[in-house]
This record gives C-alpha cells, structure tokens and sequence, in this order.
C-alpha cells in the first residue's frame, strides 16, 4: 500500500471517529432512552401501566420547566443556581393568594419569580459580575424571602381554591386521550421554546452569545439584552413550576425545591447540552430529563436501592457523563 493511500485512510478513519463522537454528543441520551425504556419493559411488568407512566411524567413536569430555562441560560454560557428558591418563592405566594382566584394566584407566583429572574439578568450584565457568584446569592436571599414570607410555616392552599387545586392535580380526558394538566403545560412550553430557539432572532443571538460573547460583540448583537432574557425566562418557567408544584400538593413550602436546581443543570447536561455553551436545544433537555427520570423509576421500582444510594449514583451518573462529553468534544 502507497504512502498516499494510508495517509488517505488514515483520513477517513479519523473522518469517521469524528461523525461517530458528533452523533453520540448529540444522541447519545436518545439512543440511552431507548435503551432503558427497553430494558425497564422486559424487567417490570408495571412499567408500561398507565398509572406508572403517568406518575413519572406527572412528577417530573415541574422539573422539566425549571431545565427548560436552564437550557437558554446555559446555552450562552451561564449558569442559574436561584432556580430551586424561586420555585419556592412562587409555590408560597400562589398558594397565599389562591383564595382570590387561580388568575390572581398564578400571576403573582409567576410575576414575583420572574421579577427575581429580571433581576439576575440586569446584575450579570450591568455590572458585570459572574452568573455562578450572582444567581448563588440570589438562591440564598429568595430562599430567605420564602421564610421571611411564611414565618417559616408551611401555606395551606385554602379548600374553597378548587380552581387552583384543579391545575396541578386535574387532566384532560378526550375519550382515548387523557394526560395530566402539568404534563400538557410541560410539552406547550418545550414546543414553544424549541420554536423560539430555532425560528426566532433571540434563539439564534442565545446560540452566538454561547459560541463566543466577543464574537458577538463584534458582531453587532446586544449581549446585555439578551442575558437578561434568558435569566428572566429562566425565572418565569422557574415561577411557573412552583405554581404547579404548590398547586399540586395543595400546599405553598418554603423549603421546596432544595436542589432542583442541581437536578436541572444534570437534565441540560446529560441531554448533551455543553455547559461551555452554543451547542444543544430543548430537544436534548427533554430527553435528558426523560432519560434520568426513567433511570430513578426503575431505582423505585426495584425497592431496594435506598434514597441516599439513589443520590450518589445521581452524582456519578452525572460525572460520567460530563466525563464523556468532554472526551467526544475533544475527538469532535
């Protein structure tokens, strides 16, 4: 063989490793899903049921919000640590205010997360400051307005807010279609964001500020704005899974949520979103969140695997994945 026609394998093969790292970076966590659906069918018969498939979606919708703005955050670089305290904030001021109407509970839980959103966006970009030192203090200082708020109790939604009640508890059954209110929510908001993120100019300033804030700089874009959308956001969806959350257990507690925010940033990653940031979507957080919510039902429905085993298998699981992106990055 010519020294030409190795050098011209020697090419191709690398050629070939580099599509193989790319489309294990960006389906990894599909071909995963698929792979723990099918193994948990063949292992437990309660599985498939409706009522475990239900549980799973139901109590992972809240969750699946908060990563829902956490993709946008870290699609440009950053990182929102306050994510799990705003949840807790608007649980307690919706479930304060249910009494006067689900419009008025939701808006205000919504309306005060996403005020405190605004607000991470207009420190990190005005003044300047790293998100990770930013939304840190925002997670203890929201944390301490949920207690402030509640005297450190828990909130009772009132009995007579049957609306209110209704929306994190109620479904949808159109005959042979049936699905859980905070499920329904859940898909809206990822369509939505996918179509923002790939349809809109914000989407695509989202993707350039990730892929380098000088670059677009120099290109013109207004990078200030487009933090604090993305912190906002991150807020709102934050604010939204609280309204659910409290809604769904009838109660507004301001020690809820405690390291949702964890969970969130593990859900963006493992769907191969990067946290450098300018790679990944919606998409991939939805299987990413899918995929370790599958994982955790199977832990529960094997019985034996502790709650504190289930962490530190939730924490290796995590390593193991940034691990490997890492890796196929490199290759890539």
């Amino acid at each position: 063989m010519s020294q030409a026609e190795m050098t011209a394998g020697s090419v191709r093969g690398r050629t070939v490793r580099a599509k193989a790292a790319s489309f294990l970076q960006r389906q990894g966590a599909l071909v995963a899903l698929v792979a723990v659906a099918v193994f948990a069918f063949a292992r437990y018969e309660r599985f498939l049921t409706e009522e475990n498939l239900t549980n799973v979606l139901r109590q992972n919708s809240m969750l699946g919000l908060v990563a829902l703005g956490m993709t946008f955050v870290i699609l440009t670089g950053g990182i929102d640590l306050s994510v799990g305290s705003l949840v807790a904030v608007a649980g307690v001021v919706a479930a304060g205010l249910a009494d006067r109407g689900i419009l008025a509970a939701v808006a205000a839980g919504v309306g005060v997360a996403t005020a405190l959103g605004l607000v991470n966006g207009l420190v990190i970009a005005k003044a300047r400051i790293q998100p990770f030192i930013v939304t840190l203090a925002m997670m203890i200082a929201a944390r301490g307005v949920a207690l402030v708020y509640t005297g450190e109790k828990t909130l009772s939604v009132p009995a007579g807010a049957q609306a209110f009640r209704e929306l994190g508890r109620g479904r949808v059954d159109l005959g042979a279609f049936s699905a859980p209110y905070p499920v329904l929510i859940l898909l809206a908001a990822y369509a939505l964001g996918w179509f923002v993120l790939n349809y809109t100019r914000f989407g695509r300033h989202t993707y350039a500020l990730g892929d380098s804030e000088e670059a677009a700089r120099l290109m013109g874009l207004n990078v200030g704005r487009v933090t604090v959308g993305v912190y906002t956001l991150s807020g709102a969806l934050a604010g939204l899974a609280g309204v659910l959350l409290a809604s769904r257990l009838g109660t507004g507690q301001p020690v809820a949520a405690v390291g949702w925010e964890l969970d969130a940033i593990a859900a963006v990653v493992v769907g191969g979103t990067l946290l450098t940031g300018g790679q990944g979507g919606v998409g991939s957080t939805l299987v990413g969140m899918l995929l370790l919510a599958l994982i955790f039902n199977i832990f529960n429905l094997e019985g034996w695997i502790s709650p504190w085993w289930q962490l530190v298998l939730r924490g290796v699981i995590l390593l193991a994945v940034v691990v490997v992106q890492n890796r196929l990055s490199r290759r890539k």
